[in-house]
């Protein structure tokens, strides 16, 4: 394996690379139709109940945004609508949510542009964060080195087809914004000045200019009503949080609380993959196999049965993995064992 050196990888612990082969270079997301995600579901267990399961398909929308956009459009607060997972924004995405008491021509008479709703069930339940099966990309390079490129692609396709150290990527964090994670930290050690510190003020250098002097302003002086000139109309969240404050001097836990509480959930697990990550890097640093389990490990199987390795069912771990049944799969720091 080899060593990151880019320090934000680093510091969000994404330690190791799979593969020693040098990249290939290139372009990312020059245009949102070259990072596609299809999300695949579960099976929807029943097809009748109070929430209608939609297919989302959403072109370079933060899906928080989108979906208060729906909410908007069917009269309904967003609270009633739910999703299984988060896609990225510069993006063409596909994934389902959940709308809870709403009717089929409702959904119909939905007109945004780059974003579209297909009905395609109902359900008892609505959809829970992680209640998905998992994910296929479709990735556009643009820009490639063409010294040795098959070579290269070749070389790093064998080094991962054993596996590979499974992070939490960028996205978890955010691409623009890497902030979701030390929101979080912050949150979960009761310091909710940070938070919304780290929130609102936190630059990076992928933004416009004047929404970083806006932050940086912020994080400098904690001038609420000059956040609130400040900072774009655009950046809602941004703004609640500053008008709270500006109403209510000091109250750093009620400006929290004006956000949606999916995305208060959403910085805590990011702390929570941070921690993952850092795990997972120090198992590597021990010199510890990803496909050799010791004993301790956590057995994952493809049905989500779960085990444990011990000395006496080692060996037949051992097998399980190399035929592909089951992996080694580390726990979630904070997470139900």
């Amino acid at each position: 394996m080899m060593p990151s050196t880019h320090p934000l990888e680093r510091d969000l612990g994404m330690r190791y690379y799979a593969s020693d082969t040098p990249g290939i270079g290139g372009r990312l997301r020059s245009t949102p139709a070259d990072f596609i995600v299809e999300e695949l579901p579960l099976p929807i267990p029943d097809q009748e109940g109070p929430y209608l399961i939609c297919r989302l398909t959403k072109i370079n929308w933060e899906l928080q945004r989108a979906v208060k956009e729906i909410a908007k459009r069917l009269g309904i607060s967003h609270r009633r609508i739910s999703w299984a997972g988060t896609k990225d924004k510069n993006a063409v995405t596909t994934q389902f949510i959940s709308i809870y008491d709403v009717s089929l021509d409702a959904i119909e008479r939905v007109n945004i542009p780059d974003i579209s709703l297909e009905v395609v069930g109902r359900s008892q339940h609505p959809l829970r964060l992680g209640g998905l099966a998992g994910n296929r990309f479709e990735v556009m390079i643009r820009e490639c080195l063409k010294e040795d490129l098959p070579a290269r692609v070749q070389a790093v396709t064998e080094a991962v087809s054993a596996g590979i150290p499974n992070y939490y990527g960028l996205q978890r964090f955010g691409v623009i914004r890497p902030v979701t994670h030390v929101v979080g930290e912050r949150i979960l050690k009761g310091d909710y000045e940070g938070a919304v510190a780290a929130y609102i003020g936190r630059a990076y250098p992928m933004e416009p200019e004047e929404v970083q002097q806006a932050r940086t302003r912020f994080l400098e002086t904690g001038d609420a009503r000059a956040a609130l000139a400040d900072l774009p109309v655009r950046m809602t969240y941004e703004r609640a949080m500053a008008n709270h404050l500006a109403a209510n001097p000091g109250d750093y836990a009620g400006a929290l609380r004006v956000l949606p509480p999916k995305l208060l959930s959403l910085f805590v697990s990011a702390f929570q993959s941070c921690l993952f990550n850092h795990a997972l890097s120090a198992r590597i640093d021990a010199g510890l196999s990803l496909t050799e389990p010791e004993v301790g490990d956590r057995l994952l199987f493809e049905n989500g049965r779960e085990d444990v390795v011990t000395a006496r069912n080692q060996q037949a771990a051992r097998i399980q993995i190399r035929r592909g049944r089951c992996r080694i799969a580390l726990f979630i720091p904070g997470a139900e064992p």
